[in-house]
């Protein structure tokens, strides 16, 4: 009756969520708030009231402790762990000196910092050049110096969001190590801010004096202030540890430890990643992210536009199951596996590449979505199919990169975001991947995973190990069906790794005719 809790905060695209966790990786209560994801002052720009952020994180505390079985009293610490990559600026008093550019964003900037010579001409006999110069174009913080000057001058902290969460909870300028992924001067090798030498403090107009102190996941980064109590009902004291980013918490969450265990994500950006003692790059001078494990790495490939097809789709072409959805008092997702059944596997020859947002190296720049194979026995059905199985695909392509550069075969795979509740597209990656494919048996991940950070960190358990055995187990498991494999290996080994490498030419031809995307 007495078994302490775990407060895990998440605050994602979507929503914020406060969830208590047992020591089980049980839900004992949660609280959810919806978020508007983004505004446009301009196109391509998506920001976010960074305020907004933390008053909707006190507004889903403060609803969290009328939930049955939420109990302040048994709760024994909190930990964080946001969307990665959306990164907001303080003043000398912690107050957000301008909106939150979230990682949606797509601002640019050619206003840049100097190379010097020596670097640039390593970065040229590396044949990176190019890479190296989109990510001084892409950092928030060169497009800030150069166009928000004022911001600028009186930034005193340059903060992920979770380091401003964390602040706001804390009171002190620390985020976790695991929570690093954005256009910050990192080492993602050894886990901290790169060194004084590095070439990343030539590349981005940021000083170490504006960036928080780093601890690794399970780390005390401090307690709830008297303040941060009033506001959000979190007892005042009340431990608060390092987590990581989300998708590395989802990993976490869904019991994927091991090398050999693949970890796919169906969220927005779909992703799969495996978790590593070892330090590998999937794709050359892009580093693998860090894990919410001390020490370890998530390799990753990554679809932008993941499972934002799914509801682009569901938005532009699915009005009709979602009125049945509300006359028949049913999940909306029964409606639309419904529709992807009745479409056998393959499409009919369907066949979609889904780069609507191109990539940095692999996909390269140029990169388009495309749909190819259409006839007349085609229907919205096949083109809501052909998604799923097209992201299956890319991210098949994917785990072949990883197990080529990290030598280890992934044997199994774990599916969490949005897309792990649909059966239809849990039974086609199955299928699409020949493996076992299985959901964690909680929904929740990425805040599961943020729990067990915090319950090692307070000696709830021993290690990561005993914490992630007794906290994480599978649920349902797809099996792959023998004949589907068979036509979905075909497609993908004769057609879909084709498609890139053919259609290139024309994406770069499309690019020059139109001016879209702009290529710099």
């Amino acid at each position: 009756m007495h078994e302490p809790l775990i407060l895990a905060i998440d605050n994602g695209t979507q929503s914020v969520r406060a969830i208590l966790f047992d020591l089980r990786g049980e839900i004992v209560a949660k609280s959810q708030v919806h978020l508007q994801a983004y505004v446009s002052p301009q196109p391509g720009w998506a920001e976010h009231d960074a305020d907004g952020y933390w008053q909707a994180l006190c507004q889903a505390c403060r609803a969290l402790w009328t939930m049955p079985g939420a109990d302040r009293s048994r709760v024994a610490g909190v930990a964080v762990t946001t969307q990665r990559g959306t990164v907001v600026n303080v003043d000398r008093e912690g107050r957000p000196l301008r909106p939150a550019i979230t990682w949606l964003d797509q601002r640019r900037t050619d206003r840049v910092p100097p190379i010097g010579p020596l670097w640039r001409a390593a970065f040229k006999l590396a044949r990176v050049a190019d890479t190296i110069d989109f990510f001084r174009g892409e950092a928030e913080i060169n497009w800030i110096r150069a166009h928000q000057p004022e911001v600028w001058d009186a930034t005193h902290k340059f903060l992920l969001l979770s380091g401003y969460l964390n602040y706001r909870l804390c009171g002190s300028y620390v985020d976790s190590s695991g929570s690093q992924v954005a256009y910050v001067p990192f080492d993602y090798k050894r886990r901290r801010w790169a060194a004084g030498h590095d070439w990343k403090w030539q590349v981005l107009a940021v000083e170490r004096r504006m960036l928080p102190e780093l601890a690794e996941p399970g780390a005390r980064l401090g307690q709830v202030t008297a303040q941060a109590a009033l506001e959000t009902g979190i007892p005042e004291g009340m431990p608060l540890l390092a987590a990581a980013a989300d998708k590395a918490c989802e990993v976490l969450g869904a019991g994927c430890r091991e090398p050999h265990v693949g970890c796919l994500s169906y969220g927005t950006t779909a992703t799969i990643n495996t978790t590593s003692r070892r330090y590998v790059e999937v794709t050359p001078f892009v580093p693998p992210y860090p894990a919410a494990i001390p020490g370890a790495y998530s390799t990753e490939v990554q679809v932008f536009r993941g499972y934002w097809m799914v509801n682009w789709f569901k938005e532009q072409f699915g009005h009709h199951e979602q009125a049945r959805a509300l006359e028949e008092d049913v999940a909306p997702e029964q409606l639309f596996d419904a529709l992807a059944n009745a479409v056998p596997p393959g499409s009919m020859g369907l066949m979609l590449q889904p780069y609507w947002t191109p990539g940095i190296r692999i996909p390269g720049r140029e990169a388009k979505g495309a749909i190819i194979g259409f006839g007349d026995v085609h229907t919205r059905a096949h083109v809501y199919r052909a998604i799923l199985e097209g992201l299956a695909y890319a991210l098949r392509e994917g785990k072949e990169r990883i197990e080529k550069r990290s030598g280890v075969r992934i044997t199994e795979l774990r599916v969490s975001g949005g897309g792990s509740q649909s059966d239809a597209a849990m039974q086609l990656t199955a299928d699409i991947f020949g493996l076992p494919t299985a959901r964690p048996h909680v929904y929740e991940t990425s805040a599961l995973g943020a729990a067990i950070d915090a319950a090692v960190g307070l000696g709830l358990y021993p290690d990561f190990g005993a914490a992630v055995a007794a906290m994480t187990r599978v649920g349902q498991v797809f099996e792959p069906n023998g004949a589907h494999r068979e036509i979905y290996e075909r497609l993908y080994r004769e057609v879909y790794l084709n498609m890139y490498k053919r259609l290139q030419p024309m994406y770069r031809d499309i690019a020059r005719i139109t001016g879209y995307p702009q290529q710099t």
